[in-house]
């Protein structure tokens, strides 16, 4: 099939669906067409799931077996490793085990990433001394091999993840943080370093510019960076088209770098038009001044970072259970909550007797933790006997 690529359009869009099937990630078409061109591309890419003319390796289905494998399941998932002449079977489970995995854990990783036996002994020990650097000991890394085998599996921007692993530590992420950023977001690795620290100098840049001070940056770009690695999938150019974007609204630097704290940084996930519908749907519902709906962003920066039909379905369910626009306008954050977290803790109220149409919505607010503290204090509220029985008389 890989002779076939370089002759047709059509033959690129097949190899592409295919590859989306493995643990490597998707190639885009530019870097595809780019890679043809190199002849190293064809070397790099030596096995292929053009099976027609192929029968399964075996060897390969021998030994699976012998780790008690389910073969069905990978022939109906991933049915082309079992066709590859080269085959890792024997190397890879006893690296595996060599790590600590038992017998169950290894069956189970080649099931949900067959592809591994494809590695080399020496692609996997590369990613096995790099995972290590990383994790407290051996077994968190083989119960974070179990979790995500395609992360681990993925060997081709080996030299890319060394690079950034290094870039982060040095930048001052813990290994913890590190290695569930393996796990979270693996792609932030697979790009060339310099990439993320591009994007990296243009948050740091960003946070002084809004007047943060340098005193306190690495503290805010850590934690940012610990909520949300996926800002590092950005382009500074989006950065920086969302920053402009809530300035023009009459955000003061203060507030924007506020709504960027409180937002963890998912801002940066959103594009000003999105965020243009969802200021303009807000106003429209409470029939607010350009000011007060600045308020209410800032009171909730839900109002911002939701989409219209999101905002628009847990509206129409606070509706639905007698709460009016004036009560949410008065307490926006209650549109932080799911419908289904809002009508469980409604329900949950009003077996206590309290009325939420004619009581403060700020008891539904919070996070889990927060509303049982509410919901026990409401609760002690109700229980306690309308007069002391011991108590003196006047």
């Amino acid at each position: 099939m890989l002779r076939g690529i370089a002759n047709s359009a059509t033959h690129v869009f097949t190899f592409l669906l295919a590859r989306s099937q493995h643990c490597k990630p998707l190639l885009t078409l530019s870097s595809l067409w780019k890679n043809i061109k190199d002849a190293s591309f064809l070397q790099h890419y030596s096995y292929t799931t053009d099976i027609k003319s192929k029968v399964e390796n075996k060897r390969t289905v021998e030994n699976l077996y012998r780790l008690a494998v389910d073969i069905k399941k990978i022939r109906r998932l991933k049915e082309w490793v079992l066709f590859q002449d080269a085959a890792y079977v024997k190397e890879t489970a006893n690296t595996l085990r060599e790590m600590g995995a038992d017998k169950t854990a290894i069956a189970n990783i080649l099931e949900r990433c067959p592809e591994a036996i494809l590695r080399t002994p020496a692609e996997i020990n590369s990613q096995r001394d790099l995972w290590q650097s990383v994790c407290q000991n051996e077994k968190q890394l083989v119960k974070l091999i179990e979790q995500f085998p395609e992360s681990f599996f993925t060997v081709e921007h080996h030299e890319n993840q060394k690079s950034n692993v290094q870039f982060f530590q040095e930048l001052g992420l813990k290994n913890n943080i590190i290695s569930r950023f393996f796990t979270s977001a693996p792609d932030i690795f697979y790009k060339p370093v310099e990439k993320n620290k591009h994007i990296v100098e243009t948050l740091q840049r960003m946070y002084l510019n809004l007047g943060g001070s340098n005193a306190n940056m690495k503290i805010w770009l850590l934690k940012l960076l610990s909520q949300n690695p996926f800002i590092l999938l950005n382009s500074s150019t989006a950065v920086q088209e969302n920053l402009e974007f809530l300035q023009k609204k009459d955000f003061a630097d203060s507030e924007v770098l506020q709504l960027l704290s409180r937002l963890k940084g998912f801002i940066f996930n959103l594009s000003p038009n999105t965020m243009q519908r969802s200021m303009f749907f807000s106003k429209d519902v409470f029939k607010c001044s350009d000011q007060e709906l600045k308020e209410l962003v800032l009171k909730c920066p839900a109002l911002l970072y939701n989409s219209v039909p999101v905002l628009e379905e847990r509206l129409k369910g606070l509706l639905k259970e007698g709460i009016s626009v004036d009560q949410i306008k008065e307490t926006p954050m209650v549109l932080e909550l799911t419908t289904q977290i809002v009508q469980y803790r409604i329900k949950k109220l009003a077996a206590l007797g309290y009325n939420i149409k004619n009581g403060n919505l700020e008891n539904l607010n919070g996070t889990k933790r927060d509303f049982e503290a509410t919901y026990c204090r409401i609760q002690a509220k109700r229980e306690r006997p309308m007069f002391n029985p011991v108590a003196p008389l006047d």
